[in-house]
């Protein structure tokens, strides 16, 4: 069999693929996006992150507020983030988070944040 042009697409065997080849390429394209789109599933907006026993608890807000507490004391911070990479900012001092495969975030190695999981 082999693939003859038609006026609305391409005929193989008789059978018109154009609309298979569109919706591939359709899911490709929405693939793309998923993928710039902070990895699809690793986007932290809208969710909360605590440490173990709840010392420091973080709920990213959408538009790029954020929340961070420790302990009693709450404060209110900024996010942006882009792929994996969380920069979080609290008082004008910057911390760099890590988006783990599992979802959860890890803090720098010498910080005070360490390893966070998603509660929500």
């Amino acid at each position: 069999m082999f693939a003859e042009p038609t006026k609305s697409g391409l005929s193989i065997g008789g059978r018109k693929v154009r609309a298979r080849v569109r919706s591939g390429w359709i899911a490709a394209a929405a693939a793309l996006v998923c993928l710039g789109a902070a990895g699809c599933g690793n986007n932290v907006s809208g969710h909360t992150y605590a440490a173990a026993g709840n010392a420091v608890t973080i709920v990213f807000q959408s538009g790029g507020a954020a929340s961070v507490s420790f302990g009693p004391l709450t404060s209110a911070c900024t996010y942006t983030q882009s792929g994996k990479q969380v920069s979080l900012v609290c008082e004008g001092d910057t911390t760099a988070l890590t988006v783990a495969d599992d979802g959860s975030l890890n803090g720098p190695p010498d910080g005070m944040l360490g390893h966070l999981t998603k509660v929500k």
